[in-house]
């Protein structure tokens, strides 16, 4: 006898509403994955046209997004995200429960801080207490990415390592599109790290933005 052992999905979607907001109108999309976390898509124009709609996929950050901290670029980018995605012939900016601190949660986060107070960046401040430098995981995002029926997206991001972890399952990405966010005298470390550490393309002059050919990825 063979038995079937059924695989809980790996989101759920929860609930559906248009949000007006300063950017234009959004649908909004709730979602609930196995560990709990709730996510959003918000959706702008008609995805269903586009065989490659423009995309965010924007990690939560308490303390940029919601109390507007200048000591990262975060709270800029999902602005500019959202202005761009409302302005496009249809796109999403899907908003990654879990991520804090590049997933290693809110309060470890300030502990990095601190020791970024205290003369490390942000990269060996995240090993210091025993992380690496970026934890995070992309299958969610992916997965919402495919309740939505989007398997093909121009991606509004800098960091190579989301193109990877969107690839990875099952996203195909066929444009980066630049998001640079606000330079403050209290990021402008936090950035360079970012580029000098993680590959991350602040500027057109870091990496091409444009058509990803095979193996850009």
């Amino acid at each position: 006898m063979v038995s079937f052992r059924y695989r809980q999905p790996l989101v759920e979607r929860t609930g559906q509403a248009r949000v007006p907001t300063v950017h234009g109108a959004f649908v909004a999309f709730a979602y609930r994955d196995r560990d709990g976390h709730e996510h959003l898509a918000s959706v702008a124009g008609d995805i269903e046209a586009l065989a490659a709609p423009l995309v965010r996929v924007h990690s939560e950050c308490l303390t940029g997004d919601v109390l507007g901290s200048t000591r990262c670029d975060c709270g800029s980018q999902l602005d500019r995200a959202l202005a761009a995605v409302a302005a496009s012939p249809g796109g999403v900016v899907v908003y990654v429960r879990g991520h804090e601190g590049r997933g290693i949660g809110l309060g470890h986060k300030l502990q990095a801080y601190a020791l970024q107070d205290g003369g490390l960046d942000t990269v060996d401040a995240n090993h210091a207490l025993g992380f690496p430098a970026d934890a995070r995981r992309y299958d969610v995002a992916a997965a919402i990415l495919g309740d939505l029926g989007i398997a093909r997206v121009r991606l509004l991001s800098n960091n190579p390592a989301k193109i990877d972890g969107l690839t990875r399952h099952g996203i195909e990405v066929t444009e980066r599109v630049s998001l640079p966010g606000a330079t403050t005298p209290e990021n402008q470390r936090y950035l360079e790290t970012k580029r000098a550490r993680m590959a991350h393309a602040l500027s057109p002059s870091d990496a091409a933005t444009g058509p990803l050919a095979p193996g850009t990825t």
